[in-house]
């Protein structure tokens, strides 16, 4: 076992996420404990109570890097983007693409329960972070419309983009023939805009 002072608690903090990352990729994290995670890394599990303060918050803190990636791969697919309407549809598809690439990763994203705490506020800024970026977007699309309708509007389309999502990871459209994720959420966004 690691002795406390092997590593300063940044390293430990970078180590146990970069471990639960790695287990991730290709394990779901209802296979992850506490104990596990010490294991692997060679410390105890006291220790990474001290560090964390529960279970609980250190898997907050690998969803919080998950949603960190996510925001850099959207900043960067909306930047290459040639107007606001494309940069919406690739942000959809930048979304998709990424619970492809970390099925696991972004399960927990959604899975995670704070089980009555208090959501940190440095998870609500990431959350508000992805919120806004299509918001931002509906709101260029749309100037005339009020704050409200673009809040509704905004979480219609997440919805539907999630619930195809998760359609798609998970293989549950129940078709004969392969159903292509892309294609039913250019399909949603394109007869909700047109209709909206």
């Amino acid at each position: 076992m690691a002795r406390r002072n092997d590593h300063t608690r940044e390293e430990l903090v970078a180590l146990t996420l970069e471990t639960v990352k790695e287990f991730l990729k290709d394990n779901s994290y209802h296979e992850l404990s506490l104990r596990k995670i010490a294991t692997l890394i060679g410390y105890v599990p006291s220790t990474l109570v001290n560090v964390f303060g529960n279970y609980n918050l250190l898997l907050l803190h690998a969803v919080a890097q998950t949603l960190d990636e996510l925001a850099l791969e959207a900043k960067s697919v909306m930047s290459e983007s040639a107007d606001k309407s494309t940069a919406l549809y690739e942000l959809a598809y930048c979304y998709h693409d990424f619970a492809q690439k970390h099925p696991y990763r972004w399960q927990l994203i959604f899975e995670h329960k704070m089980n009555g705490d208090d959501l940190p506020e440095w998870q609500s800024d990431r959350i508000d972070t992805m919120t806004g970026m299509l918001e931002h977007l509906l709101q260029a699309l749309a100037p005339k419309r009020q704050p409200a309708e673009i809040v509704q509007a905004s979480r219609v389309l997440w919805a539907g983009v999630h619930g195809i999502t998760l359609l798609s990871v998970d293989d549950k459209f129940f078709a004969a023939e392969p159903i292509d994720g892309k294609q039913l959420i250019e399909n949603l966004l394109s007869n909700y805009l047109k209709n909206w």
